[in-house]
């Protein structure tokens, strides 16, 4: 069984982002699963959209589309934005309705040129804090939960699995909840790829440094936030298809 991962820093699992899909590979060697890993760090939907003839020409039985946390920051600070029309391409003003338009025609290629199953994943939360009053990250836990919910509004609407992550993960979050992320700034992020790259530290001993409990930065996962998103891909994975009437 060929699984294609398509979506940007979470599934690309490089630097201070947890290898969850390296993991779940090697946990999963003996049934014969092979992973495609389609993820580029930085990537919006837009970006996806792009890259959804590569994911096709890997003849996948299953898809996994998880991509949506850079819509969300472009639209809640100026900084990644700018740097977003820079290095993505991205001309168009963020908002819901391009997300909308963006992964709904994602959702549609996939199911027009494969014959896979095919799984959208809601967003991974950014920040812990689910009840902060700081309006950067108040503003992130709106936008996280309306994403979420038009991914699984499109699922819903072109008969695709729906993988909660969102709500599984803020589940954990609020039995234990960490620091609010206050803003966006990219020097504590080129830290802490300097630290994963050159220093060679894990994204655990990242998130010990930085005081995070699923996270390594406030916005890529540890392990434990990956695992819980392993979890459900692996859940999806061993779910045998729907039989066709």
């Amino acid at each position: 069984m060929i699984v294609a991962c398509l979506g940007s820093s979470s599934i690309a699992g490089k630097g201070q982002a947890y290898d969850w899909i390296g993991s779940l590979a090697r946990s999963m060697a003996d049934k014969h699963v092979q992973f495609r890993n389609f993820g580029v760090g930085g990537d919006l939907a837009f970006n996806a959209l792009q890259r959804v003839p590569e994911v096709v020409a890997s003849s996948p039985d299953k898809v996994v589309v998880l991509v949506g946390g850079n819509d969300v920051l472009a639209r809640t600070s100026a900084k990644p934005r700018r740097f977003y029309r820079i290095t993505k391409g991205i001309s168009e003003e963020p908002s819901a309705e391009l997300y909308r338009q963006n992964m709904t025609l994602l959702a549609q290629r996939l199911k027009l040129d494969t014959s896979a199953e095919i799984a959208l994943c809601s967003l991974t939360p950014i920040g812990e804090n689910l009840l902060s009053a700081v309006p950067f990250q108040r503003d992130l836990n709106r936008y996280l939960a309306e994403y979420s919910a038009i991914v699984r509004e499109i699922a819903s609407a072109e008969g695709l699995r729906y993988l909660p992550v969102f709500e599984r993960m803020c589940d954990r979050i609020a039995v234990l909840p960490g620091p609010s992320l206050d803003s966006f700034r990219f020097l504590p992020m080129y830290r802490d790829a300097f630290r994963a790259l050159i220093l060679g530290k894990s994204p655990d001993q990242i998130a010990d440094l930085n005081g995070w409990n699923f996270h390594a930065d406030g916005v890529h996962l540890n392990s434990v936030g990956g695992k819980i998103l392993a979890k459900l891909v692996r859940e999806f994975i061993e779910q045998p298809p729907p039989v066709s009437a």
